[in-house]
């Protein structure tokens, strides 16, 4: 009798726990964000932006959101065209340096058939400075930073695209970027120079965060992050990571740009 009475209480205890492991599945399990799409992480050039520490932010947060994420530190990177042309995104934080014709050719022939780019800083807009086809698809260009880290404020210009949506402007102790840029860019956030360390530019209001096109592939770039502590501030994290997704084309992360062109 016991012994049968045990055998009941074992079943009994297996039918409960079947149970909660059946209820703890989803019933249709949602597909990561990233599943599926590949990524390029390219850094290097000159250290004081500190490339390494700013993809350990962001690397291990394309990795969790399902992106398969590769890491390189070096321009060879760009060697294979065709490799180039089989992702989603590239990345790149690399300042300055220079970049041989036929890596610059396969990066661009890259873009022009879909693959998006994204970048920050001088990571992105100050790193070949010879090369301007190169500027030219990413938008613009770094000129100058008048006073180097300075406190200086963001004001948020589009509180409707995915990227900026619900922010508002914010604060930066950092390099306020002064930029040649593309006016067939969308600029989503700008920065008003005071004219404190540069009294020409006084009331000059500049892009820092844009997207644009340059053929089929969509490009994002930010002024914010000049060293890896810039993204303590919430808004420029949130603005880079949903530029990231917006670049990557994932479904909902927004549409293509509108330019917003200020000389119509």
């Amino acid at each position: 009798m016991t012994s049968s009475r045990t055998k009941a209480a074992a079943a009994w205890v297996a039918m409960i726990l079947f149970s909660v492991l059946l209820s703890a599945v989803p019933i249709s399990a949602q597909p990561l964000p990233g599943a599926g799409k590949k990524v390029l992480m390219v850094w290097g050039g000159w250290d004081g932006h500190e490339p390494k520490q700013c993809v350990d932010i962001f690397a291990p947060w394309l990795k969790g959101l399902g992106f398969e994420v590769e890491i390189a530190n070096t321009l060879d990177a760009y060697n294979d065209g065709a490799k180039l042309k089989g992702l989603d995104l590239i990345i790149q934080i690399f300042t300055m340096a220079t970049i041989s014709g036929t890596q610059e050719k396969n990066l661009e022939e890259a873009v022009k058939s879909g693959v998006s780019l994204a970048g920050w800083h001088g990571g992105l807009a100050d790193s070949f400075r010879n090369n301007t086809e190169y500027e030219f698809m990413v938008g613009g260009a770094w000129a100058a930073h008048p006073g180097g880290v300075i406190d200086y404020d963001v004001d948020i210009r589009n509180r409707t695209d995915p990227i900026t949506k619900g922010l508002t402007g914010f604060h930066m102790k950092s390099e306020q970027y002064y930029m040649l840029v593309d006016p067939n860019v969308e600029v989503l956030a700008t920065t008003t120079f005071s004219g404190e360390h540069a009294p020409w530019t006084k009331g000059t209001v500049m892009p820092v965060v844009w997207k644009k096109m340059y053929g089929q592939g969509r490009v994002f770039y930010t002024s914010l992050g000049h060293v890896s502590a810039d993204f303590k501030v919430p808004q420029a994290l949130e603005i880079v990571k949903l530029g990231l997704l917006w670049a990557a084309r994932v479904p909902g992360s927004g549409d293509d740009p509108k330019p917003t062109n200020p000389y119509k």
